[in-house]
């Protein structure tokens, strides 16, 4: 037999053995997210939620809870089947209150319903910089001013009877025309 192995010393040790280390250690934390089934970031498509996993809210009742608490008539939109609340609360924008909803639609999509006495500029301040105006969207009688556009979530605005209501998220063109008939039908 030949000599017993022994730890080379540091000195002898190149960038080849620090880079294998590192192979070493990459593989066991990706074997391990894999193991885990928590290997969502290779999902190409985005996060993908389970739908029995996301959290039910029973808007309506959220909605009417917090009217009390803003100086505005606060509108309970009732959305088709398919939809399910998953929050509900209060901001504050630009000073002023804000009451917002926010669902996700049969299409994995999701949408958000603000609806507010502040201005439309302090609605359009929160969230990710400037958005310019893009157009404008006649649904059910009232004309949303639509600000952003898609790869990004776009926003939609409409003053309906001195109430802001803006919608945004990352649902369809169509799930936003069907939130904002169920709002100005509420």
């Amino acid at each position: 037999m030949g000599e017993p192995l022994s730890k080379p010393p540091r000195s002898a040790l190149t960038i080849r053995h620090m880079i294998a280390a590192v192979g070493v250690l990459l593989f066991v934390v990706l074997a391990l997210g894999f193991l885990s089934g928590k290997a969502g970031f290779f999902s190409p498509g985005g996060p993908v939620a389970d739908p029995s996993t996301v959290r039910v809210v029973d808007a309506p009742a959220a909605l009417r809870g917090l009217a009390g608490s803003v100086p505005f008539t606060v509108r309970v939109p009732a959305t088709p089947a398919g939809w399910r609340s998953n929050s509900a609360g209060t901001d504050v924008v630009g000073a002023r209150k804000a009451v917002r909803v926010g669902y996700i639609t049969p299409s994995a999509g999701y949408l958000q319903l603000q609806q507010s006495d502040a201005t439309e500029a302090a609605l359009l301040a929160v969230g990710p910089g400037p958005r310019p105006a893009q157009g404008v969207q006649e649904v059910a009688g009232a004309r949303w001013v639509v600000y952003g556009m898609r790869p990004a979530e776009p926003v939609w605005i409409a003053d309906v009877k001195g109430v802001r209501l803006m919608l945004t998220g990352n649902a369809t063109d169509d799930e936003f025309r069907t939130l904002a008939t169920a709002v100005l039908a509420a």
